[in-house]
């Protein structure tokens, strides 16, 4: 009788740690895995990189795949952006409001770093946007990109001069 308790005991415990070593596991920021009742869900699925976002004052941020002008900004022209200064995959389009005189363009943030516009040059031919990254902390940063829109002022309306996009980059403060 004795020994019927002990092999009974042992075959719970060795039955209880089968059922718990399955090893899933789920790595740094990942979900669970999915199970058959997950997947029956009718809830819409967005992959994070073209789930929506909000920038400054509830502004949506570039959809770096398919980049567009805010609602109600008139795009200018591809031909008339010249972004060769810009690396792989930073968002080229600009944009024009109200009367012309105010330009956009989208910048790149996120974690410690922030992105601000300003005019560097206007000429009867162009106007230089030059699109400034400044890193706030040298400590540990979230790894998020954000493409926010940054606007900038002009004398005059753009009208059909070329919009030449700059990027620099500043370092942390000491």
């Amino acid at each position: 009788m004795r020994r019927l308790r002990h092999a009974l005991g042992a075959g719970a415990v060795l039955l209880a740690c089968a059922a718990c070593g399955q090893d899933e596991q789920v790595g740094f920021g990942g979900a669970p895995p999915t199970t058959s009742a997950d997947l029956s869900s009718t809830a819409p699925s967005t992959s994070p990189r073209t789930s929506p976002r909000s920038g400054p004052a509830g502004t949506p941020d570039a959809d770096p795949m398919n980049p567009k002008p805010p609602p109600g900004a008139v795009a200018v022209s591809a031909a008339r952006v010249d972004a060769s200064a810009l690396p792989a995959g930073y968002p080229t389009v600009v944009w024009t409001e109200g009367d012309g005189s105010t330009v956009g363009a989208y910048g790149q943030a996120g974690g410690c770093t922030e992105a601000r516009a300003g005019v560097a040059e206007q000429t009867a031919q162009h106007v230089v946007i030059r699109i400034t990254e400044t890193t706030m902390s040298a400590g540990p940063c979230t790894m998020e990109i954000r493409y926010p829109p940054l606007v900038v002022t002009l004398d005059a309306p753009l009208g059909d001069r070329t919009v030449v996009l700059q990027r620099s980059q500043v370092g942390p403060p000491r």
